[in-house]
């Protein structure tokens, strides 16, 4: 007697397709999923991390000491690499805007098959390893883009210092989720599962619920940039005015099925 059941995941797309369609009255909301076909009481949740990415790949190429950042994924897959694409862009983006030409390594989407990728989502070791690999190239700031293999890169950057290496968190806000590296994490590519839940917890209650794919954006609240928490005295001001201006001038993106 649920008025609304909540799924999490591609993983669980045909479970809550099935589901859905067996119980025609019950609404469903799947997060970071949305499919191809009508499912007219499933509220599809997808979020437009390219966004928060381009912005975090800006303040990467603004940050950079040694004209280098990385990034790397878990598996090679839309809703991975869709966070790489936005942080290669936001890069081009700075390096277009102020005349530099930081590098980034890891993702180039012209190449998408010479792209780093972990394999796996779970993996803190590798995370350590593929890491180390891009400090060792030069990059001074990378993004990992593979769950908690993630946690192994925030790792190695505590061993060796801002100085040498800042992570940019994936997901939610790093700084607070992952406390015994919290000083490494220079911002967090944001997927603001909270308040897209609200919103469709909401429209249950107030009787406005509709199935369909509705995209987190920076406009709507649904995507975002971290904080920089302890790096905000660090980051000059123009650079934040930057980021800013950025964030309110973008173009909401429409979501597109063959991304998903």
């Amino acid at each position: 007697d649920c008025d609304l059941i909540v799924t999490v995941g591609f993983l669980l797309g045909d479970a809550t397709a099935a589901a859905a369609k067996a119980n025609p009255d019950q609404k469903f909301q799947i997060l970071d999923f949305a499919y191809s076909d009508a499912h007219d009481n499933v509220w599809q949740q997808v979020y437009a991390t390219q966004e928060g990415a381009f912005l975090a790949g800006y303040v990467a190429a603004g940050m950079t000491k040694t004209g280098k950042v990385g990034t790397f994924g878990g598996i090679n897959i839309p809703p991975v690499t869709i966070f790489m694409d936005g942080f290669y862009n936001g890069v081009q983006k700075y390096n277009a805007d102020n005349g530099t030409k930081v590098e980034v390594l890891g993702w180039d989407p012209s190449k998408p098959k010479s792209g780093l990728f972990t394999g796996n989502f779970d993996k803190t070791d590798d995370g350590k390893t593929f890491a180390k690999n891009l400090v060792d190239e030069g990059a001074d700031i990378v993004m990992p883009v593979a769950g908690p293999v993630g946690l192994g890169s925030a790792a190695l950057a505590k061993e060796l210092g801002p100085e040498k290496l800042m992570i940019i968190g994936v997901d939610s806000d790093q700084f607070e989720s992952d406390t015994a590296n919290a000083a490494v994490y220079l911002t967090s590519v944001l997927k603001n599962m909270d308040v897209t839940t609200f919103n469709a917890i909401k429209s249950v209650v107030d009787g406005t619920f509709a199935g369909g794919v509705t995209t987190g954006t920076l406009e709507n609240g649904g995507v975002g940039l971290a904080p920089y928490h302890d790096f905000d005295a660090t980051v000059p001001q123009a650079l934040k005015d930057q980021v800013e201006a950025l964030k309110a001038g973008m173009t909401p993106v429409i979501y597109d099925p063959e991304r998903r």
